[in-house]
């Protein structure tokens, strides 16, 4: 049994508007930071094995607080990094409405068979990331780990090992927040959800 602990990265710069961020390495806002930190103090009460990042920046800092608390050294995974969305990285939808209406109206129709112009196909985003975790559960057979990703591929991830179709990924998982708390346990080969979006807070001292 393996579980994981999956986070989306701190806030970005991007963030206000809404720009879609993919493999543009844009950096945290002092929100975001703190986001880190507060993980990091979560982190500091749990048992985590292992804590594991995409290769931008943004989740590296969002995880090297928890590392820190833990005595871990981060692994960085390439396979981790975000889906990368072409024409449309660093634009928000009304920008993308502007320069390319027909592809994002496809787009938003099915995010998968129409994917955002010189995009990733999320087909591959999601195999590749699912392949990252079962690496981390061949390494982690009884472990607990955290991995520090994107909003995007966390949410292909989370269809792809639950059976559910990947072009319904906005409409099942329609936002993960910032810095917040989705826990999948692998055992016997099958995947459940634990949690989605649960605040990282620091549980209270019980009293003596």
């Amino acid at each position: 049994m393996t579980d994981f602990v999956l986070v989306r990265h701190g806030e970005t710069v991007w963030h206000d508007g809404n720009r879609y961020a993919g493999r543009t390495d844009v950096a945290l806002t002092p929100h975001g930071l703190r986001q880190a930190d507060a993980l990091g103090a979560w982190a500091a009460g749990e048992r985590i094995d292992a804590v594991v990042s995409s290769p931008l920046s943004r989740a590296r800092l969002t995880a090297r607080p928890a590392a820190e608390a833990l005595g871990l050294v981060p692994r960085v995974e390439q396979r981790l990094v975000e889906l990368d969305f072409g024409r449309g990285d660093g634009l928000t939808r009304d920008e993308m409405r502007e320069r390319f209406p027909a592809e994002l109206a496809a787009f938003l129709r099915d995010p998968v068979a129409h994917h955002l112009p010189g995009g990733e196909d999320p087909r591959a985003a999601a195999e590749r990331a699912s392949a990252a975790l079962a690496d981390l559960a061949a390494d982690f057979p009884e472990g607990r780990v955290l991995v520090v990703a994107h909003s995007t591929l966390v949410r292909l991830v989370l269809c792809r090992q639950l059976g559910i179709p990947l072009a319904d990924y906005r409409q099942v998982f329609p936002a993960l927040h910032n810095g917040a708390l989705t826990e999948l346990r692998l055992r016997e080969g099958r995947m459940s959800l634990l949690r989605l979006n649960a605040p990282a807070v620091v549980a209270p001292v019980p009293a003596v």
